[in-house]
């Protein structure tokens, strides 16, 4: 069993920066795949990106390519979203998700466990 709380949402800018954390409990975090989702409000929550779970694989969302990074420390059991040249449309409520299989996946069912979710808000 794992559980996620992340941390570092706010109200930015746009073309500013924001490093989202997610801290995971449980001994068997440094195996699972960790995924970033985020939810606009009326749309479905979308994929952002990916890390594998010894953290030498990546996968992005074309959207953020080139503008956030997903990094993860296994000794602090926290994963990061860094986010820069913030956008309106980057505007999200955030979620970390974990899965016991490859770092590929892209679909929310695919992750077993979530985050509560940290809101992002860029203004332009």
């Amino acid at each position: 069993q794992v559980q996620l709380v992340e941390s570092g949402g706010g109200l930015v800018q746009a073309g500013g920066s924001l490093r989202l954390s997610c801290a995971a409990s449980g001994r068997t975090f440094s195996s699972y795949a960790m995924g970033w989702f985020r939810q606009a409000p009326g749309k479905e929550r979308e994929f952002v990106a990916a890390i594998s779970w010894i953290g030498l694989s990546t996968n992005y969302a074309d959207s953020v390519k080139d503008r956030f990074t997903v990094s993860r420390d296994n000794g602090k059991n926290t994963v990061y979203l860094q986010m820069n040249r913030l956008k309106p449309e980057d505007t999200a409520v955030y979620y970390c998700a974990g899965r016991s299989g490859s770092y590929h996946a892209i679909l929310p069912r695919e992750y077993n466990y979530w985050g509560q979710g940290t809101q992002v808000t860029v203004s332009s």
